[in-house]
């Protein structure tokens, strides 16, 4: 990429917020890392991969393309936009017809912006590799444009394409000007905490074949981790659909468990661990592992609580921590002795 693009959007998202710089990844794409989290928003072994790996496959969406007419996607915690232009341009490349009904969630849209231009190249050069047509390939790239930059705005489905899409209506009555640029899609990005856009998502009774969890990890971000949120998210979930998540954190599964989903582990990328998807029916659910099943009954696994869905990240994680002291479960340190040999094992 051009260094002088690179050096501007340095300046760009360095004068708008201080806190994000720009990373390469091995697979060419570009993230960002924030000072705030402590993190960056993807492994360096590759975004766009991580994406494809860790979201797209483990939800099924490219079976899902050539056999359902429309595909409702909820991706929690947008970012950088990632996960949702891999899972377009998967879809397309498959079924350039296929109708997709979509909601996003995110806090701050200045990553959103600022990575917009990375994200467009790595979009359209992935999409091109796959032999997606150039006027798929603009859609895509305008449709990513417009949702980061106007949000808070849905299009309607066109009149030619409405007996498509289920969902009578998306979220608020804001529309963006015109027609979507692909007339299968119909979509809206919401600003703002999650714990409150989601709300409104599932009063209106959106319900995804493919949720996208990946906010920043549980201890930097246990607001969006919770029994509470995570049931909230579920809600949202088809009862033939799949929720998918970078995380393998016992207590993460445990909120899903309690939210009354089955569990699977899905291929690791780019970290030592797997991550995990999971659905209301079991079926081809890629099994946990002894090891994984046994972390479920340590201390590990008390789950994150926020009851009232309003908790800043200190109080849940200070009420995590005094649970874990009450709690009758096996030390995790046990669990790590048994497995790894010692207590210098992460996970």
């Amino acid at each position: 990429m051009n260094s002088r693009v690179v050096e501007g959007a340095i300046d760009w998202v360095s004068a708008e917020n201080g806190n994000l710089s720009i990373e390469p990844t091995a697979d060419g794409s570009m993230t960002f890392r924030s000072e705030r989290f402590g993190e960056a928003f993807h492994s360096r072994q590759g975004a766009w991969q991580e994406a494809l790996s860790k979201f797209v496959e483990p939800t099924h969406l490219p079976q899902r393309a050539t056999s359902q007419p429309v595909i409702r996607i909820l991706d929690v915690c947008y970012g950088l936009g990632y996960n949702t232009a891999a899972a377009l341009t998967a879809l397309w490349a498959l079924n350039p017809a296929c109708a997709v009904e979509w909601v996003g969630l995110e806090l701050d849209p200045v990553a959103t912006r600022a990575a917009l231009p990375y994200l467009l190249a790595t979009a359209r050069s992935a999409g091109a590799a796959l032999g997606l047509a150039e006027p798929i390939l603009g859609a895509i790239a305008q449709l990513l444009t417009d949702l980061a930059e106007q949000g808070q705005a849905a299009w309607p489905a066109p009149a030619s394409v409405t007996p498509k899409f289920s969902t009578p209506e998306l979220i608020t009555p804001g529309l963006i000007t015109g027609p979507s640029p692909a007339p299968q899609f119909r979509g809206q990005l919401l600003w703002g905490d999650a714990r409150q856009t989601l709300r409104p998502v599932l009063d209106r009774g959106f319900r995804a074949d493919a949720v996208f969890l990946d906010p920043f990890s549980p201890p930097r971000c246990p607001q969006l981790w919770t029994v509470e949120f995570l049931g909230m998210v579920s809600r949202c979930l088809a009862p033939d659909g799949r929720l998918a998540t970078y995380s393998c954190a016992a207590a993460v599964r445990s909120a899903l468990l309690a939210a009354g989903l089955q569990l699977g582990a899905t291929v690791p990328f780019g970290r030592r661990w797997p991550g995990t998807v999971a659905a209301f029916v079991p079926l081809d659910l890629p099994p946990l592992s002894a090891q994984e099943q046994e972390h479920l009954q340590t201390k590990a696994a008390v789950p994150y609580r926020d009851p009232h869905l309003t908790d800043d990240a200190a109080t849940i994680l200070d009420r995590k921590n005094q649970e874990q002291a009450r709690s009758p479960l096996e030390p995790t340190s046990r669990w790590k002795r048994r497995w790894f040999g010692d207590c210098r094992a992460k996970h």
